[in-house]
């Protein structure tokens, strides 16, 4: 893949973790759409504004966006190419015409300078290799003015399901799982660091809130904890043990995850993200 630099994450999201997503895009998107419409408004995204997704997936945030600006258009960039496969897809059987997906690594894509008028992500910016240079490179795509919005995971112990994977310490080597400033999912959930970080790319009038929202893991504590097993975490992690090991694991998630199912069967647990905003100097 040319104009890579993240190697690690590319060989990743384009091996089982990207397959994976892709294969679960539904069930991701009820996971995270709760912070779809705030991380929209507060890029601004109107009209015939023209709209970068970072890290997009399998295009949801990307589709969103299009349809918020008809007179716009919207690209979406990932590294992944099962999950681009699946947001092209969607795209088409949407029949969304003003939308275009392309892989490649933000932290070095060729973008033409001021291209854009907005810049968004949605869990999508936690894993660069440099993200100083990660976000001046998408800083120098924003026309002056141009706005960038972006949800990013929050201190892991806000964070239902790292609470219940959480559980299975003592049975599984979860080691440093769900510590924050490591890089990974907790790379930014320091607002100092993501200040600091956008700061050093360039950008002006940096603001993080909190942002709490609570998505749908699974239709019942089994799904919900076979789903949470079957991420590249919970993979990696019961491939360290034995099946006996994994049958206590799985049931133990299961009881925890069976105290937040609701009246309807389904498994929801509580986000804790911030929503960051950000301009480029006009």
């Amino acid at each position: 893949m040319p104009n890579v630099v993240n190697t690690e994450q590319a060989q990743a999201w384009n091996g089982p973790e990207g397959t994976h997503w892709a294969r679960n895009q539904d069930r991701w998107n009820a996971v995270n759409e709760g912070f779809d419409e705030p991380l929209l408004a507060a890029a601004g995204i109107t009209g015939a504004h023209r709209t970068l997704d970072i890290g997009c997936g399998s295009g949801r945030s990307t589709r969103l966006a299009a349809h918020r600006a008809p007179g716009g258009r919207a690209l979406g960039l990932d590294l992944s190419g099962p999950m681009l496969a699946e947001a092209r897809a969607r795209a088409e059987r949407e029949g969304i015409s003003n939308v275009a997906f392309e892989q490649g690594d933000a932290q070095v894509y060729p973008f033409a300078a001021g291209t854009f008028d907005a810049a968004v992500s949605r869990y999508g910016v936690m894993f660069f290799g440099d993200p100083v240079a990660a976000f001046g490179n998408i800083g120098r795509a924003l026309r002056p003015g141009g706005r960038l919005a972006f949800v990013c995971p929050a201190d892991a112990a806000l964070n239902g399901w790292v609470d219940a994977m959480a559980v299975l310490r003592g049975l599984l080597p979860l080691g440093d799982f769900g510590r924050s400033g490591l890089p990974g999912m907790f790379s930014l959930a320091a607002p100092d660091r993501i200040r600091d970080v956008l700061t050093a790319a360039g950008f002006t009038d940096v603001t993080v809130k909190q942002a709490q929202k609570y998505g749908t893991w699974g239709s019942g504590a089994a799904d919900a904890a076979e789903f949470l097993l079957a991420t590249g975490p919970g993979r990696h992690l019961m491939g360290q043990v034995g099946a006996t090991t994994r049958g206590r694991a799985r049931q133990a998630l299961e009881a925890h995850l069976r105290a937040h199912e609701t009246a309807d069967g389904t498994v929801r647990l509580r986000s804790t993200s911030w929503l960051v905003a950000a301009d480029r100097p006009a």
